[in-house]
């Protein structure tokens, strides 16, 4: 049997950078300095007008090719993870394929998840290729939450930023990812939502939980996704744990989605780590959603800070609410996937 293994990643991020000083100098009542302490933000990439998710993905997908030496043609599924697709139909995956002259015998399909999509993503990808479906998987994640953003809203026009990861999942002989668990809560789904432009009618759409003080299509109510993610993210692991047979011992670092530092230092406390072990780097990116991960592992590789043959724990968490995790032994650690830039 085969399994699946996490090959190279490439990046693409819009050219326009928007800072926290543009943002202060936007907005001067807005508090930057103490919006920056509880994000950990410093500035976040935006899609242009008519850039979309597809536009970013397609540029790290060729990125991915070009660096990395990988033939389009020896693509034989696609999956894209988004939740800001081009069109309602059709299927981005599909016009992604068109695009990147991924051959016609190549599976496509996108799936509508945010903050847990890589998670799900590799579970899908592990399961094509042990059933023989599939021996290399082009895994894409890309978002433009700022599409549903406005312009002054401070709550979210803050965190959330654009962006796309491009990862090759791989057929290998040795099982390196396991213990998958997820979770799935749909009485959050009133706390992070964008419910325009769906098939429902606006009278019988999902209200948000509390009132919406913003004129922003997409709805956010932080404290309540806080919440949810530390009560929820610890017995995730330890379910993990459980089904890989393994302790927190033996796990190196901790790679989870890259919320808000609030976030993720609340977690950090809850698991009684620290930072290096608990990666947090979102700084330059801001919250790119289910790119998020993959960004980290990246950016890890090409600071060297993967040792080969460890074993880390991955973990995604939000809108849904929604939830999943694994475990990822790394083979290969930084040296293996590092690009020449």
């Amino acid at each position: 049997m085969k399994y699946a293994s996490i090959g190279p990643i490439a990046i693409h991020l819009p050219e326009r950078v928007e800072t926290n000083e543009q943002l202060q100098a936007e907005f001067p009542q807005w508090d930057m300095n103490l919006i920056a302490a509880k994000t950990g933000i410093e500035q976040r990439h935006v899609a242009a007008e008519g850039e979309c998710a597809s536009d970013l993905g397609v540029k790290a997908a060729l990125r991915l090719f070009e660096e990395h030496g990988v033939d389009p043609k020896s693509i034989d599924f696609l999956l894209f993870c988004t939740q800001t697709p081009d069109y309602p139909l059709p299927t981005t995956a599909c016009l992604i394929q068109e695009r990147l002259g991924l051959p016609t015998s190549c599976g496509a399909l996108d799936f509508n998840l945010g903050c847990s999509g890589y998670i799900y993503g590799l579970a899908m990808a592990d399961g094509l290729i042990r059933s023989g479906v599939a021996r290399r998987v082009l895994f894409i994640t890309a978002e433009t939450y700022s599409k549903y953003i406005a312009a002054d809203d401070r709550s979210i026009r803050t965190i959330f930023g654009d962006g796309a990861a491009a990862t090759l999942v791989e057929a290998s002989d040795k099982q390196e990812l396991y213990g998958f668990q997820f979770g799935t809560d749909g009485s959050g789904a009133n706390t992070l939502l964008a419910t325009e432009g769906g098939a429902r009618p606006a009278e019988d759409a999902i209200q948000p939980r509390h009132r919406k003080r913003w004129s922003s299509r997409l709805y956010m109510d932080g404290p309540s996704l806080i919440s949810f993610t530390v009560g929820a993210i610890p017995q995730l692991i330890e379910n993990i744990l459980a089904a890989a047979a393994m302790d927190r011992q033996q796990l190196d670092l901790y790679l989870f989605h890259q919320a808000t530092r609030k976030m993720l230092e609340q977690l950090q406390e809850r698991l009684e780590l620290d930072e290096a072990r608990m990666p947090i780097e979102l700084s330059q990116y801001g919250n790119t959603v289910s790119a998020t991960i993959p960004i980290l592992i990246h950016d890890l590789r090409k600071r060297g800070r993967l040792e080969a043959h460890r074993k880390h724990v991955m973990v995604g968490f939000g809108v849904g609410w929604s939830w999943g995790g694994c475990i990822w032994r790394d083979p290969h650690g930084s040296k293996s996937y590092v690009s020449a830039d």
